[in-house]
């Protein structure tokens, strides 16, 4: 699936069996507790915290999955298209970072 097929995709979902957006605000909040969501099973997973018992069904990959997907309606109700955004974001970093992180390879 493509980036524009995923952004079609949820925008379907929305305007159908979703009936509508929450406004941006909203899904700016719910963005944000999802990305908690995600580092909390990270924490856990990968760091030193330990798990609760309604952690331990928790997916990684879900989780993720529900980042992208509130991230897809911020983008769409915004009007940005997102795989445009990710190639100039793309060739933002390839300028600017060029030799950025070679150099400091070097200097360890």
């Amino acid at each position: 699936m493509t980036i524009e097929e995923a952004q079609k995709l949820v925008d379907d979902w929305i305007n159908t069996t979703g009936v509508r957006y929450f406004n941006e605000l909203t899904n700016m909040a719910i963005l944000t507790e999802e990305v908690g969501e995600v580092a909390r099973l990270i924490a856990r997973k990968y760091g030193e915290q330990s798990f609760k018992k309604s952690d331990k069904d928790k997916e990684l990959a879900d989780e993720l999955a529900d980042v992208l997907w509130v991230l897809i309606c911020l983008a769409n109700q915004t009007g940005v298209d997102l795989t445009d955004a990710l190639k100039k974001n793309i060739e933002k970093k390839t300028k600017r970072d060029a030799n950025r992180h070679k150099e400091n390879e070097k200097l360890k």
